[in-house]
């Protein structure tokens, strides 16, 4: 491929004069003054070299121009003529890709190309046309391109044969996770199908430790991935974090859900804003109250669900008013708003619960303040029990307040979770063998270790382990996978009906969702993780409805509307806490600074919490009796590693919680200063079949051995090795 010659300057001008004139003609249609300064780099930086490059800016920063615009001037002035899409753009979500695919549209059409968006949402017309005539731009979910390997094994590296670059948009979503390890093994597997590497560009709001991030973009070569960043001074933000105490049965005054829905109600009605509500339970909660709120006051209803469990129609409803902007509306959501779907300029986000994540919290905040002049607006709402006499000293320390002072100090500091390396990711494994084997029709042993172990991302994965894994696959109980004579490993009867089903080609797994239907039409499907019955009353949609029926069959769950509801259970939520946030939440309880972002009732709730964390006997100290045989241990570390040393208890049958800042262990002191922790700094975490460990947490997890199982576990979701000096911390007092 030819580099076109570019500039070494960051100059606008410059850089402009280098693009193509079909995307000058755009630019200048657009009524734009200049080019940001991350987009002149993001200029010189792709026409003038053949680097991978990450370009980082704030949510409506430029960042998808900064990317297009050059590379489309590639594709205009130097076409390779090889055939196929020449530019491929991966996105998380499919509310994702059909946003850009809007937002593209008109610079494609100054081009003279076309736009092909491609999800599981698209007609197969739509689909056939991009086959037919595969130029322009492919915009693809990872679960949409893994259905064309095992679909059209055949034809990839002919649609694939000319593509210029890959854009990968929202890149953070994809560090450290299943879906991640899942797409890095998808753009090997079309370097290898066309025989050569095809360059990454990777878009983003929201990064941690970038030698991390480089290397999930070019493993071979990390050092030689360009980091673009948004040098632009920070955005003025505007915080409050709010505490709410239940009054409890002796108390007066409304429940916190009431209380903080009042609050919502009366600051962001008749404006246009985002809550997160922290799950699916969470949004149907305050949709209903905001709902009954606006019904009771005679105004218009102005505060709408928006979950990935809702149908379509109802959450591009929410999204296209909020981006049309003509009317106030505020949306209840879960993650699904978080990313960089276009819902035009909101006033306020609003966050119920500290979240579980800085970057993802981070990413949110950046949806408000984006007009010039206009601050970021962040609300928190933390939802805190009474406390009483008899209340757990756990209890007592308002551990999901200091988390969220934790976070938003960490997000002022403008820091965030780095990528965890390391992870053998096994079940995602499986699901790419038995994709390969799809694809092919059949292939060796050798073969697939090359393909996803040597050259993809499954690295950490060495040959032994990988053969032990296959006859995990090809056991007779199992049948994923089976050898003909000849040695080709192909499918076995169960491979060929997992394979089959459209559920195949995502590495997560769902749980079985049932249809809702209200007088014939479909508001949404449903997880059903709890037990229905005809007669049940249930919130759904932000509106109350009764099951009229339930066609176990057809998974269909028939609605009537009611007067009585409550939400359901989806499910699905949740999140791991870093080391990070955790050892900042023991500064916060150590410290003496009182944030000014803190409401009244919240300043007062940090002042009891710290005191009684000073009556507890935990400054300074790990371990402190709060009864005969019951002892606090606080190690402040992140979710691995508490549930590493929980685990690690339970085997010595002290039954408690996996995972918390602070562990209420059922054992004295004395006890485990002299027995439990010795014994656990000598011989460490030990893990076996017969400790009843829970290890089955991924999609293809059930077909694995416990020796598997373990091993997997291991590598990502416990950390054996930092068992021992967690175990000696908490051993010495100061």
């Amino acid at each position: 491929m030819t580099t076109l010659p570019a500039s070494n300057s960051n100059d606008p001008a410059v850089q402009f004069d280098s693009l193509a004139r079909p995307i000058q003609r755009w630019i200048r249609d657009k009524g734009w003054a200049t080019l940001r300064p991350v987009q002149a780099e993001a200029i010189g930086a792709i026409m003038g070299g053949e680097d991978d490059i990450i370009v980082t800016a704030a949510t409506a920063g430029g960042k998808t121009e900064a990317a297009f615009l050059p590379l489309l001037s590639q594709v205009l002035d130097q076409p390779s003529g090889a055939g196929g899409f020449d530019l491929v753009y991966i996105g998380p979500l499919k509310a994702l890709i059909t946003d850009q695919a809007l937002r593209l549209e008109g610079m494609l059409e100054k081009a003279g190309m076309a736009v092909h968006p491609w999800h599981g949402d698209v007609s197969k017309s739509g689909k056939d046309r991009a086959l037919k005539s595969p130029g322009g731009v492919l915009l693809i979910t990872p679960e949409s391109l893994e259905a064309m390997f095992v679909l059209r094994g055949r034809e990839v590296p002919g649609l694939f044969a000319g593509t210029r670059a890959i854009v990968i948009d929202e890149l953070h979503t994809f560090l450290d996770s299943d879906r991640g390890v899942h797409l890095r093994s998808l753009l090997s597997r079309l370097d290898i199908a066309g025989g050569r590497r095809i360059r990454r560009v990777g878009l983003s709001a929201t990064l941690g430790e970038m030698e991390l991030v480089r290397s999930y973009l070019n493993p071979d070569d990390p050092d030689a991935v360009r980091l673009i960043a948004d040098t632009a001074p920070g955005q003025e933000l505007q915080i409050q974090l709010r505490g709410y105490v239940e009054p409890g049965q002796e108390g007066v005054g409304p429940s916190n859900e009431v209380a903080i829905a009042g609050h919502l109600f009366s600051k962001l009605r008749g404006s246009r804003n985002l809550v997160f509500a922290g799950s699916r339970r969470n949004v149907e909660t305050y949709s209903d109250r905001l709902g009954t709120m606006c019904e009771r006051a005679k105004v218009p209803v102005e505060f709408l669900p928006h979950h990935g469990s809702l149908s379509r129609d109802r959450r591009t409803h929410v999204e296209d008013t909020l981006r049309e902007g003509r009317v106030p509306l505020t949306a209840l959501c879960t993650s699904t708003l978080e990313l960089g779907i276009d819902i035009g300029d909101v006033e306020c986000v609003g966050h119920i619960g500290p979240g579980f994540s800085v970057a993802s919290l981070r990413q949110r905040l950046g949806r408000s303040g984006r007009r010039a002049g206009e601050p970021a607006v962040l609300r928190m709402y933390i939802d805190m029990p009474k406390l009483g006499p008899q209340s757990n000293p756990i209890d007592r320390l308002r551990l999901e307040l200091v988390q969220g002072i934790a976070m938003i100090d960490l997000l002022l500091e403008k820091w965030c979770e780095p990528p965890a390396p390391g992870a053998l990711n096994l079940s995602t494994l499986t699901h790419q063998v038995l994709s390969v084997i799809a694809e092919r029709g059949g292939a060796s042993a050798a073969r697939l270790y090359k393909m996803l172990c040597e050259l993809g991302p499954f690295r950490s994965v060495d040959p032994p382990l990988f053969t032990a894994l296959l006859r995990d696959l090809g056991r007779a109980e199992v049948a994923l996978i089976e050898q003909s004579t000849d040695g080709l490993l192909l499918l076995g009867e169960a491979g060929e009906r997992i394979v089959a089903h459209y559920g195949f080609y995502a590495v997560f797994q769902s749980p079985e969702e049932y249809r809702l239907l209200a007088a014939g039409r479909e508001i949404g499907t449903l997880p059903v993780v709890s037990v229905l019955i005809p007669g049940m009353a249930l919130v759904f949609a932000g509106r109350r409805w009764k099951i009229v029926e339930i066609d176990e069959t057809a998974k269909v769950i028939e609605l009537t509307p009611s007067q009585e509801g409550a939400p359901p259970l989806f499910g699905g939520e949740g999140g791991a806490i870093h080391d990070g946030v955790r050892a900042r939440m023991r500064g916060v309880l150590e410290g003496r600074n009182v944030p000014r972002y803190l409401d009244p009732a919240a300043r007062d709730a940090l002042a009891m919490a710290r005191e009684d964390y000073d009556r507890l006997g935990l400054r300074g100290r790990a371990m402190v009796p709060i009864e005969e045989k019951k002892t606090l241990i606080a190690p402040w570390a992140g979710t691995i590693r508490t549930t590493t040393l929980s685990l690690a208890l339970r085997g010595r049958d002290l039954a408690m919680d996996a995972d918390g800042a602070v562990l209420e262990v059922p054992c004295g002191i004395d006890a485990l200063r002299t027995e439990h922790l010795p014994a656990l700094r000598e011989n460490g975490l030990e893990l076996s079949p017969e400790t009843g460990a829970t290890l089955t947490f991924d999609k293809f997890h059930e077909y694995l051995s416990p020796a598997l199982l373990i091993r997997d576990a291991l590598s990502s979701r416990l950390d054996r090795q930092s068992l021992g000096p967690m175990v000696k911390s908490l051993l010495i007092e100061v």
